[in-house]
């Protein structure tokens, strides 16, 4: 991989992990398009390291929440910032299952299915839609509403459905307030990164050449700043009802993916 692959690969990875438009399903098609051999295999020590910098960035974005989500948790009472965090792993449980028991399944979707892609992506579509016109409220969520959410970021592995879409958008359909909808949605992923991570660190797969060192740094770098800039307007966006317009952008990706994949 060159560099230039590597900083097209972070900035798209920073933006997609946030913005609700399905990294995995724009990934699938891309190969479709370009063809498998013309987008090279990623290793998965590059999957993460932008994992990881996309995950720094969402700590950073919302240092100040983490900041006082800590404190109040070494004050060992059951306050609403413990409670907060119970809500996190509480979402957390329906992607754990899946990852654990249907992580071969789950692979078989990533094999250039794009009719399968084009439909999850109206799906998507629909979902911000609704969530857009959906009422503010002051609402937060609450334990039964972090489940149910925690239900869509699991279905979200499925080529095609975004993940920050789906969370965002099942959080404001349940009645919650959408400032509140992002950063739940944002925060609630990063456990999943890191123990991904860990998982991928302890399980011996990570080879590591020195040769890559720049490449990497680089892609780190990109997906980082990205992830800032995406984070940051996605939770601009959420607040001012502007979901509509990646709903109309999923739509038209979303029929043009079936339509290739009909005819081609």
């Amino acid at each position: 991989m060159n560099i230039i692959d590597a900083i097209i690969l972070g900035i798209i990875q920073g933006l997609t992990e946030f913005l609700p438009v399905s990294s995995s399903g724009h990934l699938e098609l891309g190969k479709a398009i370009l063809g498998d051999n013309s987008v090279p295999e990623e290793s998965l020590l590059f999957t993460v390291v932008l994992h990881f910098a996309t995950a720094l960035s969402t700590i950073v974005v919302f240092r100040k929440d983490i900041l006082e989500i800590l404190k109040g948790i070494f004050k060992f009472q059951w306050n609403e910032d413990m409670q907060f965090l119970a809500k996190i792993v509480v979402s957390m449980l329906p992607a754990v299952i899946v990852g654990l028991f249907f992580e071969e399944q789950l692979e078989q979707l990533f094999g250039g299915n794009i009719l399968l892609v084009g439909c999850m992506l109206i799906i998507t579509a629909l979902l911000l839609y609704f969530a857009d016109k959906a009422k503010n409220t002051e609402k937060k969520v609450s334990f039964s509403n972090a489940f149910i959410i925690g239900i869509s970021q699991a279905i979200a592995m499925i080529p095609g459905i975004s993940r920050s879409g789906a969370t965002i958008s099942t959080s404001v359909l349940l009645g919650n307030d959408k400032t509140k909808a992002a950063r739940f949605s944002f925060l609630m992923v990063v456990p999943l990164i890191f123990g991904k991570i860990a998982k991928d660190i302890l399980s011996g797969e990570l080879s590591y050449d020195s040769t890559n060192f720049t490449t990497l740094s680089i892609g780190f770098v990109a997906a980082f700043v990205a992830g800032l800039f995406a984070c940051t307007w996605m939770i601009s966006l959420v607040k001012k009802s502007k979901l509509s317009y990646f709903a109309i952008y999923c739509l038209i990706v979303g029929c043009i993916a079936i339509a290739f994949a009909l005819f081609n």
